[in-house]
């Protein structure tokens, strides 16, 4: 199974020649690193989860792992595709680890400005990532972490036979870091930098992450203070959210919430000003309504006749249908509980609207010591 054929032009689509990303790309054996994953779709009529086994396909498996736009889910709720048999097909959940695509792995460590010479920790999953970096920076510069004790495991012993011994340990990214770094580059988002990685970051460090729950990309450098300032970079990313257990806290149990808001009149019922969106498909208007509106959750439903609705829906019991018969009407809205999650839509979509952009984009960043970070542009600002 020749796969340095397949490395070799993944690193060619990924960037150019003299880039110093170019080697690590082609000489990493990223199929090693995920042996097995899952994919979101329908078999035998159930939709779920099913897992892929790279060695009984293994021409699958090598335009797969060596697609550099494409991630591989690795985990699924508690559920690791390297324990599952073959055939399974796990029902709705949250994934909870993958190889993150190679092209958004560099994309990050760019970000980071890494000099050859610097100590760096990063976030392990199927251990790829970590292997690019010390491929690039040689295995003594890098420490790895995941709060996923079979996750270190493996990544441990796929590292190793990829020739590079890390120091690769079990610990919440959220929580104290082991050691001093240069740079801090997660491919898992946070509500807010946690003041730890303030702490383990060295003097003029630099970290890279992204914000939960928007596709803002953070790349800040420490301050004498002991904070970080920086700003919002100007492509958009979105990782899995850090978790501290197994798996993600259960969600809330929001049936009768849904339920209200496939059928209730409505507390108001107004007409839209701008056609139904899929908003959980753009990143500037869904990144400033996380940031206004924390914690809505979007459905989409579109009927045989192109007739659209969009459901929003927010743990504090509000709620918003808006219905439109085809793709540029304006929709009836009907919205209740404390707050109108439309009409907040859609004076962030006026906002852009007249100002050809949002704040989001390209936003000034502070952090304070203890991880309180605002975002701030031309008289906008929000604060995790």
């Amino acid at each position: 199974m020749d796969w340095k054929d397949h490395a070799a032009q993944m690193a060619d689509a990924a960037v150019r020649p003299e880039s110093r990303w170019h080697r690590p790309l082609s000489v990493t054996p990223r199929h090693q690193f995920v042996p097995r994953w899952w994919t979101w779709g329908e078999r035998d009529g159930v939709e779920g989860y099913t897992l892929h086994d790279g060695a009984s396909d293994p021409e699958a498996w090598m335009s797969t792992a060596y697609d550099s736009t494409h991630t591989l889910i690795t985990r699924v709720g508690p559920h690791h595709a390297d324990h599952a048999e073959p055939g399974t097909v796990i029902p709705e959940t949250w994934p909870t680890s993958s190889s993150t695509l190679p092209q958004l792995v560099v994309m990050m460590y760019r970000h980071a400005c890494i000099a050859d010479d610097a100590r760096i920790l990063v976030t392990t999953g199927s251990g790829y990532g970590t292997a690019l970096a010390c491929e690039r920076l040689g295995h003594r510069h890098v420490t790895s972490v995941d709060v996923d004790p079979y996750l270190v495991t493996a990544a441990r012993e796929r590292l190793a036979a990829a020739g590079h011994h890390p120091n690769v340990e079990v610990c919440d990214l959220t929580g104290p870091l082991p050691g001093r770094y240069d740079r801090i580059v997660s491919t898992v988002s946070v509500r807010h930098v946690p003041a730890s990685w303030l702490t383990a970051l060295r003097p003029g460090g630099r970290l890279v992450t992204t914000l939960a729950g928007t596709g803002l990309i953070v790349v800040a450098d420490k301050t004498d203070d002991g904070g970080a300032v920086g700003t919002v970079a100007p492509e958009s990313a979105g990782f899995m959210r850090t978790r501290h257990g197994d798996d993600y806290p259960p969600a809330p149990d929001d049936t009768a919430l849904w339920e209200t808001a496939q059928t209730a009149e409505g507390d108001s019922v107004t007409t839209g000003c701008y056609p139904v969106m899929r908003v959980s498909s753009t990143w500037d208007v869904r990144s400033t309504l996380e940031l206004t509106v924390p914690g809505i959750e979007h459905r989409m439903a579109t009927r045989e006749d192109g007739t659209r609705t969009a459901y929003m829906l927010h743990p504090d019991g509000s709620w918003a249908r808006a219905t439109a018969s085809g793709v540029r009407e304006l929709p009836t809205v009907h919205q209740g509980g404390p707050r109108r999650l439309w009409d907040e839509l859609d004076r962030i979509r006026t906002w852009l609207v007249i100002d050809g952009d949002l704040p989001v984009s390209g936003a000034h960043i502070t952090i304070t010591p203890d991880g309180r970070t605002t975002l701030s542009r031309s008289g906008w600002s929000a604060t995790l």
